[in-house]
């Protein structure tokens, strides 16, 4: 039993040692190009949220992983196969009920560990903040080392790149397709623009039609991956993670948290 993880733990256990903090990691199920698996996120968020709930956990944290939810919103890739969507609004719920469900229990620090970029759930802390007694934080894993990203990788990865590839390569590599001689099976994740230069450049956005995006829903160069790379990225994702669980863990809840 690892007691970081609430699947493996036990009532004998979890009544004689309270929890601090939470961390609900969020996942999807869809297609990632044409090598990697549909529950890509779902290891990504399992694997990362272990990791970390470990350190913390050897450093005294008091914090508990909850199940991975294996479902996102998924309405800009509605067009390819068993990309299985939940909308913004039936999400929110669901996470708003289990979110209750820790306030019950005496937890009322949850971090949501996001690992699918269809998620928005920004608005979700906005509605309920002052509705529950819960502090909600929310991390989207992927962004962490934003400004860090060229040590670890050559090529940008939106979807299925060179960063999740480098993933399953190393924490799911039976999952990851390959030929006979080695090689991916993906497509090179060529993208299209579209005929607007504002959208194009960012200055406008919209909900992008994957279809039409991609051929493959690939969206990054999967071919440069490496285990390696992704093994050298957990390390300090790790390192930064745990050490916010640990300071989350320790901090009172008084009249100004967290400030």
């Amino acid at each position: 039993m690892r007691p970081w993880i609430l699947a493996e733990t036990n009532y004998g256990y979890t009544k004689d040692h309270p929890y601090e903090v939470a961390v609900l990691p969020l996942g999807a199920t869809e297609p990632h190009n044409l090598h990697l698996p549909y529950g890509t996120d779902i290891f990504e968020a399992t694997v990362v949220g272990e990791k970390i709930c470990e350190a913390a956990h050897a450093r005294h944290a008091r914090v508990i992983l909850l199940p991975t939810i294996p479902y996102g919103t998924e309405t800009n890739l509605q067009r390819f196969p068993l990309a299985m969507n939940v909308n913004p609004a039936t999400l929110y719920r669901f996470i708003a009920d289990l979110v209750e469900s820790l306030v019950r229990t005496g937890i009322r620090k949850v971090l949501l560990l996001n690992s699918h970029g269809g998620n928005d759930l920004k608005p979700l802390l906005r509605e309920l903040a002052g509705h529950s007694q819960a502090h909600l934080f929310l991390c989207n894993w992927y962004q962490v080392l934003a400004r860090e990203y060229h040590d670890y990788f050559e090529h940008r990865d939106d979807h299925a790149g060179e960063m999740e590839t480098s993933f399953g390569l190393a924490y799911f590599p039976h999952l990851v397709a390959r030929t006979a001689e080695g090689e991916l099976t993906a497509d090179d994740g060529n993208v299209a623009t579209t005929r607007f230069r504002a959208i194009n450049e960012g200055w406008v956005s919209i909900t992008r039609p994957w279809h039409l995006l991609t051929t493959n829903t690939g969206s990054g160069y999967p071919h440069a991956a490496s285990a390696e790379k992704a093994e050298r990225m957990m390390h300090d994702l790790v390192e930064r993670l745990a050490t916010f669980l640990v300071e989350l863990s320790q901090s009172p809840l008084d009249e100004k948290f967290p400030f």
